[in-house]
């Protein structure tokens, strides 16, 4: 399923971001503050959307010091099917979304894996490398992606030759990585292939 039929699903893009938001942090309460500023969308837009949402049940209210919380309602009977609708929505990331990042320095590497392809099991969603990286660029980029993916990207960041110190060293969390499911989305290191190729003999 891709982004575009998700949100055509739920008739607006921001009810579908809040959608995935809740569904994939159901254990956090959050102000409508917090959830604006997760989501980067509108703060009249956010409270607009909760209280639809509140009203067929999921999400549910509470007030801690006279600032309304919202929270994932655990009893939402249609939990497990969205759930099932946003990690495949997940896995079917448009490869623009990981374009922008090609603003913050030469881009040698991206490897995607956990939560873009429902691996939990995987201890990083994205491997970076890129050389002269802005690292406050970066950040914005990173921030909008978790906007639209509806929770925090844990990503591992190095330069080409800190790339091929690892590879040297072979490093465990590295071929932990590769070992497991991933997929590529640029590859400008042709040696990677060969030690990837070693790896599988």
């Amino acid at each position: 399923m891709s982004f575009a039929i998700f949100e055509s699903l739920f008739g607006s893009k921001s009810r579908a971001r809040l959608i995935r938001f809740f569904i994939l942090n159901p254990e956090v309460e959050y102000s409508s503050a917090d959830v604006a500023e997760k989501t980067l969308l509108p703060r009249p837009e956010v409270s607009r959307e909760l209280m639809r949402l509140k009203k067929m049940g999921f999400v549910k209210e509470s007030s801690r010091k006279r600032v309304k919380r919202y929270q994932m309602h655990p009893t939402f009977p249609f939990f497990p099917e969205l759930k099932s609708l946003v990690s495949k929505s997940n896995v079917n990331v448009p490869s623009q979304m990981f374009q922008k990042l090609r603003m913050v320095g030469e881009v040698k590497l991206i490897l995607v894996s956990g939560l873009f392809l429902n691996h939990p099991k995987s201890k990083a969603d994205m491997i970076l490398v890129i050389n002269n990286a802005h690292r406050s660029k970066l950040q914005g980029v990173i921030a909008k992606l978790e906007a639209e993916i509806g929770r925090d990207v844990r990503f591992v960041l190095m330069d080409a030759e800190d790339l091929h110190y690892r590879l040297n060293m072979l490093d465990r969390f590295l071929i932990e990585f590769l070992e497991g499911p991933y997929q590529e989305v640029t590859n400008r290191i042709p040696e990677l292939k060969r030690f990837i190729s070693g790896l599988k003999k």
